[in-house]
């Protein structure tokens, strides 16, 4: 095995770290989860999100490696449909607040998070393909073999994605009272909300490079 740069490594996982507590759509959804339907459902709707991000990572290697192009205003148009996904999401938890209906692991019509409802909301912000292929050669580094060091980083990223997010749906179980559980939920959404509006903008700007 290839002999790793531990400073540059330490360097990347201090990155990291700040980079995964720094709250987004993910962040916000899957507490937003913890809050409303407990730890089995926000931790299936956590799997879901890693997933997603595997397979974004995945195409920023590819990218990384050359063995893949990527067209900005295809991708914008995916985050556009993505920001959609998140705002219509979020729209539907509010509605749920003003009806102060509760909301059950059970319930038939409406279910807070879940494995595809984290996977479709990780999936929906393809933009982080550009942050990755932008992050990681900055990294590379760390050893002097690509595929060495590629596979750190992102096995590092997945391990330290996974830690944070559980340390957050056990912070919200165990801090949170639970008669502020759905106003907590109530302002994830807003979160959501406003996050899906500013994805939506931000794409714009994107696919019009796609008509000129």
């Amino acid at each position: 095995m290839a002999e790793l740069n531990l400073t540059l490594l330490s360097v990347y996982i201090i990155a990291v770290l700040f980079l995964l507590l720094t709250p987004g759509p993910v962040v916000l959804l899957v507490t937003g989860t913890a809050a409303r339907a407990g730890y089995a459902r926000a931790f299936l709707t956590l799997l879901g999100t890693n997933l997603a991000s595997l397979v974004l990572i995945a195409f920023a290697v590819l990218a990384i490696a050359g063995a893949v192009t990527l067209n900005r205003g295809y991708l914008a148009l995916l985050g556009i449909g993505g920001s959609l996904f998140i705002g219509r999401e979020a729209v539907r938890s509010l509605r749920e607040f003003w009806a102060q209906r509760a909301v059950l692991v059970s319930d038939k019509t409406v279910q807070a998070g879940g494995f595809m409802r984290g996977f479709l909301t990780g999936i929906a912000n393809p933009k982080d393909i550009l942050f990755f292929v932008s992050f990681f050669p900055q990294f590379i580094a760390i050893s002097r073999d690509f595929t060495t060091s590629i596979t750190t980083l992102c096995l590092l990223w997945i391990l330290f994605d996974f830690a944070v997010m559980a340390g957050y749906i056990a912070a919200i179980k165990r801090f949170l009272p639970v008669t502020q559980s759905r106003r907590f939920a109530a302002c994830a959404a807003l979160f959501l909300l406003l996050l899906a509006v500013c994805g939506i903008v931000w794409n714009l700007t994107g696919v019009k490079s796609l008509f000129l």
